[in-house]
């Protein structure tokens, strides 16, 4: 018999990283930032596009005691799409002159059993909401407006009530890890948006403890 011949093969996940702005405009203000963005962002005679997402946060606990956090979201416009599921990593502490968060990620398509398979591996659902607005490109750029808004009864995306009177603004760039040049490249662009909204880099581990 010819020996079998095992081979081994190294999958790996390219490291993606995410920078980050946020800020948010009152739902007064937010068409004229619409028509702003329609303007300054690719294909401007078309209308943008929408989304209207359900998002679940879900935590486990590491032999560190530090949290895993996973999000799953489900697109509720298109139901026929796939769930996403999404990991993301603690902020970089790096320069502080620096425009943007920047923060590790990792971004796959999954099944619609996804919930019932991360609370099987012990995942616990932490925070639930939903996210209804508008999306535009600039380049390898995206922003996002968007309302948030909370569910009144859990596990149901079609029983939601609006946080605030606000909507949440969001530019971030998903690149290979090295590209720092991306950050000065979101500041200009962003620049532009003022003085309707005013974004910036946001330390949520600062938040946490307001």
């Amino acid at each position: 018999m010819e020996p079998v011949t095992t081979v081994r093969r190294n999958f790996t996940i390219p490291s993606q990283q995410e920078f980050l702005m946020q800020g948010s405009i009152m739902d007064t203000s937010c068409e004229v930032l619409l028509h702003r963005l329609r303007g300054l962002c690719d294909n401007a005679d078309e209308n943008p596009e929408t989304f209207h997402d359900y998002e679940l946060v879900f935590q486990i606990r590491g032999p560190t005691g530090t949290p895993l956090v996973l999000r799953a979201r489900q697109a509720l416009d298109h139901p026929e799409m796939p769930w996403h599921l999404r990991y993301i990593g603690q902020p970089e502490i790096g320069d502080k002159n620096r425009a943007t968060m920047i923060r590790s990620c990792i971004d796959v398509d999954s099944s619609n059993n996804v919930l019932q398979f991360l609370n099987e591996l012990g995942f616990r659902l932490d925070y639930e909401y939903v996210l209804k607005g508008f999306m535009f490109r600039k380049g390898r750029m995206k922003v996002t407006v968007a309302k948030v808004c909370r569910l009144q009864q859990p596990n149901n995306p079609e029983s939601i009530e609006t946080v605030s009177q606000s909507y949440l603004v969001e530019l971030s760039v998903v690149a290979p890890s090295g590209q720092e040049a991306l950050a000065d490249e979101m500041k200009a662009f962003s620049e532009q948006l003022k003085p309707l909204v005013q974004l910036d880099k946001i330390d949520h581990r600062r938040l946490q403890h307001v």
